[in-house]
C-alpha cells in the first residue's frame, strides 16, 4: 500500500460550493485574509485547499462562526489578474482531493490545516449501460464550444475524457444543479463507477440521458 501523501498547514479556502479533480473555479477576491494567500500561492506554484462550508459565509461576518467538511479539493490558481487594488480575479484548476486531520483559524482569519491526500480516481471504462450518459456530456460539451465560439472560456477544460467514469461524472456534478450537499457526496465517493451511476439516475429522472 503507497504511503499517504500529507501537506501541513495548508490554506483553506472555504466556499459554497464544491470543487471537484480537474474542475475550474473562477473567483473574485477581495477579503485581506485571502489576497495575500492566494498571490503567495502563485508565487510559489503551491496549492490551497477548496472545503465546502457546512455554517457560515464566504465572506467572513463580525461574531459569525465558520464551519467546513472535512473533505475537499485542491487547487491551483492557473491564471490571475489585478483589475484594481485590493481585487483578485483568478482562474484556479482542482487536482487532488484531501482529508483534514487538524484544523487552525489564525489571528487574521485565514485557516490552515494538515491534510492528507486521498488517491485519485481510480481509470474505470465506462460501461454499455452508461454510455448515454457520457454521450449526452459529449454533446453538451460540442454546444459550449459552439456557443462561446474560438475565443471564449468553457466552463470545463480539456483533455476530454468521455470514457472515464470518474472524468464523466465530476463534470456532470459541475454542471447539474444539485443540491451543495450532493456534490459534497458525490466527490467524497471514493468509486467512480458509483459517482456516475448516480449521476446516470439523476440524468434519467430528468430526462437529459436515456438508453
Amino acid at each position: 500500500m503507497p504511503p499517504v501523501l500529507t501537506l501541513r498547514s495548508l490554506p483553506l479556502f472555504p466556499l459554497g460550493t464544491v470543487l471537484f479533480p480537474d474542475g475550474i473555479l473562477p473567483l473574485r477576491i477581495f477579503e485581506v485574509r485571502y489576497l495575500d494567500m492566494i498571490r503567495r500561492c502563485q508565487r510559489a506554484g503551491a496549492p490551497f485547499g477548496v472545503v465546502c462550508l457546512t455554517q457560515g459565509s464566504e465572506v467572513r461576518q463580525p461574531g459569525a462562526t465558520e464551519a467546513f467538511h472535512s473533505v475537499g479539493t485542491l487547487a491551483t490558481v492557473t491564471r490571475l489578474e489585478t483589475p484594481q487594488p485590493g481585487l483578485l480575479v483568478i482562474r484556479a484548476s482542482g487536482t487532488q482531493r484531501f482529508r483534514i486531520t487538524s484544523r487552525e483559524q489564525l489571528k487574521h482569519g485565514l485557516w490552515v490545516g494538515d491534510v492528507e491526500r486521498l488517491p485519485p480516481d481510480q481509470a474505470v471504462p465506462v460501461p454499455p449501460d452508461l454510455q448515454p450518459t457520457a454521450d449526452a456530456l459529449g454533446k453538451l460539451i460540442e454546444s459550449l464550444q459552439q456557443r462561446a465560439g474560438a475565443d471564449g472560456e468553457l466552463p470545463l477544460q480539456e483533455p476530454w475524457r468521455l470514457q472515464d467514469c470518474g472524468w464523466v461524472a465530476n463534470r456532470w456534478c459541475e454542471l447539474l444543479p444539485l443540491p451543495v450537499e450532493m456534490k459534497q457526496r458525490l466527490m467524497e465517493l471514493d468509486n467512480p463507477l458509483l459517482r456516475l451511476e448516480l449521476v446516470g439516475d439523476v440524468l434519467a429522472r430528468t430526462g437529459i440521458a436515456s438508453s
